[in-house]
């Protein structure tokens, strides 16, 4: 199985990814980007998935032949718990950020309301936006380890869509990459993840189906709420992540071609 996506024409996100791993759908390698300066982001370094509890043996002699020398989960205590992913050769460092938005809606099937559509996006909406404002503290974490270990790491939570698209935005977005290419790798979820049979998430099928995809205005929603609360994302990535001018040309230098 090929292991190295095409890079995108400048500019532009690529059309495909290349399926790295079989078994984890929305495993995928975020180089080949055009960065700043027009640098790309550098294949083989950065990896998001889903979880990766469920990996074939073909797929972990994959992973394990990649050079990935950690993981960074960002799922919750239970989740992690419940679906156990420990790789052999591979350091985890866990970020905990606990999934709300299921909470949140199975207390209102409990108390009789079915969400509509729409509210169900607002849920989805008021998730992002607690990951700008709430969750901070993990990304600006998440951040440090990769300046600390310039080493090729995977990001992952269970679906990779949420709370690893938002960090995968923040990182493409301090690397200079276009924000119509970060909606566009952020979309690709909605054509790459197969829900896990693994996963216990039950509801209504409209609630679940808003649940288990990605809708630009979720991503958008996070970005807005780092305008209006930092005046934009070159001050947020300077203020609650702790990228100053030094930090962010040490990570632009370590993931994108010179």
């Amino acid at each position: 199985m090929s292991t190295t996506p095409t890079p995108s024409p400048a500019g532009h996100a690529a059309a495909e990814p290349v399926r790295l791993l079989r078994s984890a759908s929305n495993f995928r390698d975020l180089g080949g980007h055009a960065g700043m300066d027009s640098r790309r982001v550098r294949l083989g370094r950065v990896y998001r998935s889903d979880h990766l509890a469920a990996l074939t043996p073909d797929d972990l002699r994959t992973l394990q032949g990649m050079g990935i020398t950690h993981r960074i989960d960002f799922r919750g205590t239970a989740e992690r718990s419940a679906l156990a992913s420990e790789v052999a050769g591979i350091t985890t460092l866990a970020l905990t950020i606990e999934p709300t938005v299921v909470h949140r809606v199975q207390a209102l099937l409990e108390q009789g309301r079915e969400p509509t559509e729409a509210e169900t996006v607002e849920l989805m909406c008021q998730t992002y936006r607690g990951f700008a404002r709430d969750s901070a503290p993990v990304y600006a974490r998440f951040f440090r380890h990769l300046l600390e270990h310039p080493t090729p790491l995977v990001f992952h939570c269970t679906a990779g869509k949420d709370r690893t698209g938002f960090a995968a935005a923040l990182l493409l977005g301090a690397l200079g990459v276009a924000r119509d290419d970060i909606v566009e790798d952020y979309l690709l979820t909605n054509r790459l993840y197969v829900r896990s049979p693994l996963v216990e998430a039950r509801g209504p099928a409209h609630v679940m189906d808003i649940l288990w995809s990605v809708q630009p205005a979720f991503l958008e929603a996070a970005f807005t709420a780092i305008e209006q609360d930092f005046g934009g994302l070159t001050s947020y990535l300077q203020g609650p992540m702790g990228l100053g001018p030094r930090e962010l040309t040490q990570l632009r230098d370590s993931l994108l071609e010179t």
